[in-house]
């Protein structure tokens, strides 16, 4: 099962946090970009893709800046463990952790 079977907002969450991160690669961001005016429909709202998914989850607007400030702490722990920092690994678990009731569980 797909990580984001029946579960289209988590899909946008996990890319808010990519780029929240600078981890979001310009095919992903192009895309995102692209489907803004489809967002902007289905969300009845206005404004770019990630004001659009944090108003519909109910975001603080320093979010984005929160998820960095963990995600430095996550790549110092790493360093300091020698292992090597996995941004996709790091985002499963910040949703997980912050947003379980979108998040699929890890089990």
């Amino acid at each position: 099962m797909s990580r984001y079977e029946g579960k289209p907002l988590l899909r946008l969450v996990d890319c808010f946090v990519l780029d929240a991160i600078d981890q979001l690669d310009d095919a992903q961001r192009a895309t995102l970009e692209a489907l803004e005016p489809r967002l902007a429909k289905t969300f009845g709202a206005n404004g770019t893709w990630q004001e659009m998914v944090g108003s519909q989850m109910g975001f603080a607007e320093d979010l984005a800046d929160q998820i960095r400030q963990v995600w430095r702490g996550y790549l110092d722990q790493a360093e300091t463990q020698q292992l090597r920092a996995d941004p996709q690994a790091f985002v499963v678990d910040f949703v997980a952790q912050n947003f379980p009731g979108i998040a699929p569980s890890r089990h």
